[in-house]
């Protein structure tokens, strides 16, 4: 089932790549949506797609890449909207 989600990403991930990190996981994992950095230091995911292929992408989200330190993902899961074609870094 298609769905939503918002997820603030919590822990050193701003400043070691991260969003060009979960940029290539989303394309990898064929979701849309958009990835930003956060005034506080947090990184926001916004995506859209198959819930079940989001729950794999969060668990690597979760593991970060080699410079990041993921402390939690704070998830909120809605419906399905279909306003992203892509997925994109937001500035």
């Amino acid at each position: 089932m298609d769905s939503l989600a918002k997820i603030w990403v919590i822990g050193r991930v701003q400043g070691v790549g991260f969003r060009y990190f979960v940029y290539r996981l989303a394309k990898q994992y064929g979701l849309t949506g958009i990835v930003k950095n956060l005034f506080d230091g947090r990184v926001y995911i916004e995506i859209e797609g198959d819930r079940e292929i989001m729950q794999a992408f969060m668990k690597d989200v979760e593991r970060g890449n080699s410079w990041a330190d993921v402390v939690k993902l704070d998830v909120g899961w809605q419906k399905f909207s279909g306003k992203y074609k892509t997925f994109e870094i937001a500035y």
